[in-house]
């Protein structure tokens, strides 16, 4: 399963529409917005083009000005940091100069 984060910028007056559509697609859900008509929300895909999918879908919506992907998680990543943890080297090789 790959999880990833996106903000969506509406029209204020727009908001509470925006977000109703998307917690209408399967496997979205909106967590934070503001009266300035930013919307933070997870999408979640087997694969990375359900997400990418699922991110199209959100931008085409009515009254959306944007809507960008901000973090992107997937479960490979996190066997592989396990291993590594398990080989007792916690930090990536990137992230040690």
């Amino acid at each position: 399963m790959n999880v990833s984060s996106i903000v969506v910028k509406t029209a204020p007056e727009y908001r509470d529409e925006v977000i109703a559509g998307i917690n209408s697609i399967d496997l979205c859900e909106v967590h934070f917005s503001d009266a300035s008509g930013r919307i933070v929300a997870t999408i979640e895909g087997e694969t990375i083009g359900d997400e990418m999918a699922k991110l199209e879908r959100i931008q085409g919506m009515p009254h959306v000005l944007s809507a960008d992907l901000m973090y992107a998680y997937s479960e490979g990543e996190l066997a592989e940091a396990m291993e590594q943890i398990k080989k007792g080297n916690p930090v990536p090789e990137r992230l040690k100069s």
